[in-house]
Formats: structure tokens, sequence, C-alpha cells
């Protein structure tokens, strides 16, 4: 066994573990930073939204000599507006332009296929009106609220309305985080921003049902027992997954790091960079949040209830019991009476008349046991006389 496997056993079996759940208050704080810090970003930076969203051209040139900067600078003088160019992996140029309609749009697609030397015929050109956008945004945030809704009914039906509503929290903390991110990074906010969003919620749910599904097994009968509180019983829950959420974590971000910083990075791949941030950032938020922050919630707000409290302080009743009787017996073995000397005043006098009571018990005792032997009384039993001693002569008779 490999030596994670072997402290995740460990974990699963409680050997080790780490407190989650009693160190929450640091782990609330840490959100409650990051989170403040992503809406800050968001009202002060605002997102970069794609053509999609605000409507106007996207033009894609044929291979052309001109750099990504010149390409910008051209387009943003013949259009009057700015320009965002990415290029492509085969030297195309994907420009976008905002506010442009279809008046504008031929003349302009003219006079950008003069300056950067290339055939009109040959320059793809779309235009996105701004009411499609708005329609797009409109269903995604309807999605997304019908997703929300079906979640926390179905948590509810499937475990409890706590778990529901921590793991409602836990989504709408990787969802802030994420669009901070977005915020923070300048990253343009497309469709596949939508996509990988709707995708990292079912990512985020998946670590936080595996965590709720292994509580609520070893929480079941949890108030006819008197060892540990259900705090404790939750963050033996989060120990005994914590390997496999992590190696879950891993394996998903191995592949979506790979289209963000080479697919995205390196071979200018468009909407990789899109999906792949939402993604990336979106699964470790999720898995933060299953095991700092949604299980964690949901102690909190079942130690509220009556029974928790009574079973908490049954558990605390019979440690400090056991705690009082290993004391009395720490002291019980170390008596002054027992083990150590009297060196006391009276000491001396104290230990002669011991010995003179057992000089005097061992006398009486010797004087009684010979009394009675000469009375023929148990004591001193006489043997009697050998009936065999004519026994081993060669005739067997007496002489």
């Amino acid at each position: 066994m490999s030596r994670l496997g072997s402290i995740g056993a460990r974990l699963y079996r409680g050997e080790v573990g780490y407190d989650f759940v009693g160190k929450r208050k640091l782990w609330y704080g840490i959100s409650i930073l990051i989170t403040i810090t992503a809406i800050v970003g968001l009202a002060v930076r605002g997102l970069n939204m794609g053509i999609e969203f605000q409507g106007g051209a996207v033009l894609t040139t044929p291979k052309t000599t001109a750099s990504v900067q010149e390409t910008t600078k051209i387009a943003e003088q013949t259009s009057g507006e700015p320009a965002i160019v990415q290029q492509q992996g085969d030297g195309k140029m994907r420009i976008q332009i905002a506010g442009i309609d279809t008046n504008t749009s031929s003349d302009m697609k003219q006079k950008l296929a003069d300056k950067l030397k290339v055939d009109a015929n040959d320059v793809d050109t779309q235009l996105i009106g701004p009411s499609w956008g708005q329609e797009i945004a409109n269903k995604a945030w309807l999605g997304l609220g019908i997703f929300m809704v079906l979640v926390v009914l179905y948590l509810a039906i499937a475990f409890e309305w706590r778990m529901a509503v921590a793991a409602l929290v836990a989504l709408i903390h990787d969802i802030t985080i994420t669009v901070g991110v977005y915020s923070l990074v300048g990253f343009e906010v497309t469709p596949g921003t939508v996509i990988g969003l709707l995708t990292i919620l079912g990512y985020s749910l998946y670590d936080t049902v595996v965590v709720f599904d292994g509580l609520r097994e070893s929480s079941r009968n949890v108030t006819k027992q008197t060892r540990y509180t259900y705090s404790e019983i939750a963050n033996r829950s989060i120990n005994g997954t914590l390997v496999r959420s992590i190696n879950t974590t891993v394996v998903a971000l191995l592949p979506v790091a790979g289209l963000l910083f080479i697919g995205g990075g390196l071979l200018g791949g468009g909407m990789l960079n899109d999906i792949a941030l939402s993604l990336f950032v979106g699964l470790a938020a999720g898995a933060y949040s299953s095991i700092f922050i949604a299980t964690p919630l949901v102690a909190d707000l079942k130690e509220r209830e009556p029974q928790m409290k009574a079973l908490a302080r049954r558990v605390r009743a019979k440690r400090q019991k056991a705690e009082a009787r290993e004391d009395g017996d720490a002291l019980q073995d170390s008596d002054p009476d027992e083990d150590e000397p009297d060196d006391g005043p009276y000491a001396a006098d104290r230990g002669a008349a011991s010995r003179v009571a057992v000089d005097s018990g061992a006398a009486g005792a010797a004087a009684g046991s010979s009394v009675v032997g000469r009375q023929g009384q148990p004591g001193q039993r006489r043997q009697p006389a050998s009936r065999s001693r004519g026994r081993g002569r060669p005739s067997g008779k007496r002489r």
C-alpha cells in the first residue's frame, strides 16, 4: 500500500485526523475574506462581458503577417471602438468589436482587409445583436436558479434540510469566488464561461454529497451513545473522506489545467480559456467548500438542537468522570502511607510497639503449639510405629 493510501486508511479508521470542525471559525473567516475580495473586485472592475452579451461583430481573418498588437490598433482605428484580438493556432486573427451594426460592418470589413493586406472575401463576419445576448444571459440566470432549487429539494429529501442549506451556502460561495476571479483576472465572459459555471456546480456538489453521505451513516442513532458529540462525528466523516476528495479533485484538475495553460495559453484556444478558467477555479473552490464550509456548517446547525445539546452534556460528564477516576487511581498509587516511610515524631515508638506485638504473638503461638502437642490435640502430631519393620528380611519373620 502506498504512503497516501496508508494515511487514508488511518484517517478512515480514526487513528489520525485533523480537527476541521473544531477550527471552523478560522475557515469561516478565510472564506469571508476571500468572498469580500471577490465582491469588491466585481464592484470595482466589473466583468469583461463578451460580444455575445453586448452585441457587435466578430471577424475572423485569414493567415496574416501582422501581430496581435498591430491588428488591434488597425481594428480600433477602423471601427472607432475598443477591439479584442486573439491569434488562433493557424495564424488567423479573431477580432471582436462591440457596437457594430449591419450598416457599418461591410465598410469596416473592407477597410480592415485593405490594411491587413488580405482578401475581403476571405474575412468571415458574424454579427450579434444585443437582444440575443440579453436573451442568453436571462436563460443562464434561469438555468442557474432552477438548478439551485432542484439541488436544495433533493438534498432536503435525501438527507435533511440542514445539509441542503449548507450545500446551498457552499454553492454560492463557489460561484462568488469564481466570478470574482474572472473580474480580477479580466477574462472575457462568454457562453463558454456560463457552461463552465454550470459544470462546476456539479463537481462542487459531488464532494459535498460524499461527505454528507458518510456523515449520515456515522450519525445514525447518535443520541444512543455517549462517546462522541455530533461535531466530533462530523469531523471523523471529513477525515474519512479527505484523501478521496483530494484524489478526485487532483485528477479532475490535471486535464483542466492542460486546457487552461497549454490549450488556452500556448495554443491561443480562445474559448478554451473561458471554460478552463471557470472549471479550474470552481473545482478548487468546490473541494475547499465541501471540507471547510459545508460540513462544519451542518455541525453548527445540528448542535443547536436540544437533543444534540443534551448529548454534548452527557459526553462531557462521562469524560469528566473518567478523568476524575484516573486522577483518583493515580493518587492512590502514590499514597505515602503505603509506599513511603513515616518520618513523624512517633515513628520510632510505633515501630517498637509493632515489633513487641509481633514477638509476643510469635512466642504465644509457639507456646500454644507445644502445649497442644503434649496433650495429643492438634498441634505437633505423633507418628505411629511402623508396621513394616520386619519387611525386607529373607524369611519375612521377626528374629
